[in-house]
């Protein structure tokens, strides 16, 4: 452990002259926030890599079918929780008040605090385990409800629960980490982390899944396994950074103040989460294998979601809190339109692109063994959808940090309130003529909605905030990500297809080419647009190879 840590730590620092420019001042905010998203971005993109790997081995292993739907239903469901009670509220809602107790008090106190802070953690952790557990019939007839309260199809989702629900427990101590670290700009070690679950969840396939009378519960086994691995990662380098021992001091006032903020944040900062497990629901009443096809279209948006937007807005949430904390809220206007200037740039793309050549993706990534052409259009089906809110989907992460830096998170709950009805009301509208496509469609508008309400009203809490910078360079973006898309095509058609019944590897290599034509003309075009973007892009891929 301690020489993976040296390389965790070597890397870090490797990464960090890979994504800061070297002109750039030591104390810049914004350096600090493009040096940070390159190292999380870097370790996301080995994860959401590996993570495809995953879903590959997955879907030749059980394709679309029972097994499959089941192990999908059973792991969204402390995947649900992890997002909402670990990484989503918890990080959030501690990162802002640890950040303010180094900035103001130091060490001491923050070490003080964080003790304090993982003793009720653990016990709050553990009874959720094992109640989780205890309940694991009735969530799953109220996250799938179409698959009935009896049967195969039922009894093997409630077993698969049952051993995936103390994944929780880890995930949260993991969270718990990656607060600490993050607060004192060590992101190496937490973005490294999912790696850790994907190679639990690949090597159960191969080495335990065989050995089951069930097949997928040796998968279910691998969750486990990759969440004890995730939590033996974070420890070497958290206790380098902060001496705390565990102490139970339910009374100390940052404990109150961190409880106060994670509560609305269960529901505000996690809406898209929320969203998704409507989505499930939903799918459970459609043909068999909705929600397989929603899960692995899902999957690849949060490829370019995972890379950018979530480093990116991890990156921002500890500069945003500090200069929150200071008062300075120039800095904090100039650290939130950079990030969501960046963030954009780099999405926008990856909407189009997704939506021209998601068949050949899905294609290629899953159509083999027991997923067939069927369950590969109708993954695609879902992924168009999708695609078409990924936009805002990247932009909600960057808006979200923005409030909880300043500790409101009174806001996003409100306006995730109406987010979420408007997902509830056009999935009714949808599902019927889209199916599930419908239910992709629905997420995309309502995160629309979702970001543009989260924009106005931040826009009222800080009136000298500026938002003509993002519109502007938004407009840019999506105008190169058009004629982008359009220059694909017309490659496509005319030099190198992609079409289905092509031999396998010229498929992958004109797929290649294209992504690469297609990056080309979209810089080409964003450089003759003087989009300010692509010299940050630029800065954060030149490796400086003397230091």
């Amino acid at each position: 452990m301690y020489y993976f840590e040296l390389f965790i730590l070597n890397l870090q620092e490797f990464m960090s002259r890979i994504f800061c420019h070297q002109e750039e001042s030591v104390g810049s905010e914004k350096s600090k926030v493009s040096r940070a998203a390159g190292v999380v971005g870097f370790f996301t993109l080995a994860s959401r890599i590996l993570g495809l790997v995953r879903d590959m081995v997955l879907a030749a292993m059980f394709g679309s079918g029972v097994a499959a739907d089941a192990f999908f239903v059973a792991f969204k469901i402390p995947n649900l929780l992890r997002r909402l009670f670990a990484e989503g509220s918890l990080t959030i809602a501690f990162i802002p008040v640890f950040t303010e107790f180094l900035s103001k008090k130091g060490k001491r106190d923050a070490s003080e605090l964080a003790g304090a802070f993982v003793s009720i953690l653990i016990l709050v952790l553990f009874l959720v385990t094992v109640a989780g557990i205890l309940l694991a019939p009735w969530i799953v007839r109220v996250q799938a409800f179409g698959f009935g309260g009896s049967g195969f199809k039922y009894d093997l989702t409630v077993l698969l629960t049952k051993i995936t629900f103390p994944y929780i427990f880890f995930i949260g101590m993991v969270a718990f980490f990656m607060g600490v670290l993050n607060s004192m700009r060590h992101f190496a070690a937490p973005a490294a982390a999912p790696i850790f679950l994907n190679v639990g969840i690949i090597g159960a396939a191969f080495f335990i899944a065989p050995y089951c009378s069930i097949p997928i519960t040796g998968v279910a086994i691998g969750v486990l396994i990759g969440g004890v691995l995730q939590v033996a990662l974070q420890i070497p380098p958290t206790a380098k950074s902060l001496s705390f021992t565990p102490r139970w001091e339910p009374r100390h006032p940052a404990i109150k103040k961190v409880g106060l903020l994670m509560l609305p944040a269960i529901f505000g900062s996690a809406v898209y989460q929320l969203n998704q497990f409507l989505g499930t629901l939903l799918a459970s009443f459609l043909a068999e294998g909705s929600v397989s096809w929603l899960y692995y279209a899902d999957r690849l948006v949060q490829f370019p979601l995972g890379i950018f937007a979530i480093a990116i807005s991890t990156a921002a949430l500890p500069s945003l809190s500090s200069e929150a904390a200071d008062g300075n809220l120039n800095s904090f206007f100039d650290t939130l339109n950079h990030a969501l200037c960046l963030i954009f740039f780099i999405t926008l793309p990856s909407m189009i692109g997704l939506i021209v050549l998601g068949q050949p993706i899905v294609d290629i990534l899953f159509k083999r063994g027991a997923f067939g052409s069927h369950a590969s259009a109708m993954t695609y089906e879902a992924l168009l959808f999708y695609a078409f809110g990924l936009w805002a989907f990247s932009g909600i992460r960057v808006m979200i940090s923005a409030f909880y830096a300043l500790q409101d998170t009174k806001t996003p709950v409100k306006i995730a309130v109406v987010s979420l009805f408007v997902n509830l009301i056009s999935s009714l509208i949808l599902m019927g003529p889209l199916r599930h496509g419908g239910i992709a469609l629905s997420l995309s508008i309502a995160s629309g909605v979702q970001v543009c309400l989260l924009a106005i009203f931040l826009k009222k809490k800080l009136p000298s905030l500026l938002y003509k910078p993002v519109l502007k360079s938004f407009a840019k973006s999506l105008l190169a990500s058009v004629i982008m898309g359009f220059g694909i095509c017309f490659l496509e058609n005319n030099f190198f297809s992609t079409k289905s019944h092509m031999f396998w590897g010229t498929k992958i290599a004109n797929l290649v080419i294209l992504i690469f034509c297609g990056m080309t003309i979209y810089f080409l075009i964003a450089r003759a647009l003087r989009c300010n973007e692509i010299n940050s892009i630029r800065d954060m891929i030149r490796l400086r190879i003397k230091e």
